[in-house]
């Protein structure tokens, strides 16, 4: 039943000796500079000058990071403000014992939030143009970044998926489901790399990798709704008038963005969170529904509008 099925076990990133280039902080250097590149196209459109784009970069840059990191902490691991402070913002773990983790850990919520009063300030102090005005053309690139920030949670093997069951296409996470130390442990093998090779690969430790359950690759389902999101929000903005009527595709992209998260959710494995205190919706799903409301608040609003040149 599993014939779409596949075992995950990849490497880390790019070792260059001296320093490891992540391919989960690799996505992101993707991400960010695609979204510049397709911004730098609409900025071009409207006229507006080359340094006020510099300016929106690294704004959003500041925004998606920060808000991302902390959104995760205070929506799923607040206990690392007392815990493990450092880890907030350093991409290093201190307990049990010092370890460079790389950046990880970061929820969209916390990023949309942050992103929203990035750019009221931006809005007001650079570039001069309607708060909803620039959210119609940023939001195109946001889902563009956003499709290869889940593409890195799948390589970094977290924001995984539920057991799968017989469902024909799933994934096993060996790195998520057997530490680096265990992973040694009942190989016998180092380095890391070389004993989940063995794990995955060696008819001796078939044992181990059959205890590993198929997951739904969850990251990559959301990853498929984000290209959908951004393929919308691109035509609305280049194939008709619908960025005259301030709001409009913004209104689109968050109920599309944020309807795409939520279904994503219900093949999610829980990420913790507040979800057991409110209960019938993940934390993901709750956070998820205001947006999807102002969403289509916006959309409604903006559809009202004239179109004017």
């Amino acid at each position: 039943m599993h014939y779409l099925s596949f075992t995950w076990n990849p490497s880390e990133g790019i070792d260059l000796g001296f320093f490891m280039i992540r391919y989960y902080s690799l996505m992101f250097v993707v991400a960010f500079t695609l979204g510049w590149i397709l911004t730098k196209k609409i900025y071009e459109r409207e006229g507006i000058a080359q340094e006020k784009l510099d300016s929106l970069f690294i704004y959003m840059v500041a925004a998606t990071l920060i808000g991302a990191r902390l959104g995760h902490v205070i929506f799923y691991q607040p206990e690392l403000f007392v815990q493990d402070p450092l880890s907030v913002f350093l991409p290093i773990s201190t307990v049990p014992e010092f370890e460079f983790t790389g950046f990880q850990g970061l929820a969209s919520h916390g990023a949309a939030i942050a992103i929203l009063i990035a750019m009221y300030y931006y809005t007001k102090n650079v570039v001069k143009k309607p708060f909803l005005w620039v959210m119609d053309r940023i939001v195109i690139a946001v889902a563009a970044g956003g499709v290869f920030v889940r593409i890195g949670n799948f390589i970094n093997s977290e924001i995984i998926g539920k057991p799968s069951g017989d469902f024909p296409l799933g994934v096993r996470f060996l790195h998520e489901s057997i530490s680096p130390q265990e992973a040694v442990s009942v190989t016998g093998i180092q380095p890391v790399s070389k004993a989940y090779d063995a794990i995955a690969n060696n008819p001796q430790f078939a044992e181990i990798l059959q205890s590993v359950p198929f997951r739904h690759p969850a990251q990559l389902y959301e990853a498929a709704g984000y290209v959908i999101v951004f393929l919308v929000c691109w035509y609305l903005y280049w194939k008709t008038e619908r960025r005259k009527q301030t709001g409009y595709i913004f209104g689109v992209f968050l109920i599309l963005l944020f309807m795409v998260r939520f279904l994503a959710e219900y093949v999610k494995a829980s990420q913790g969170g507040f979800e057991s205190v409110l209960g019938l919706l993940s934390t993901g799903q709750w956070l998820s529904v205001p947006f999807i409301l102002a969403g289509i608040f916006i959309m409604w609003k903006a559809s009202k509008k004239p179109i004017t040149e």
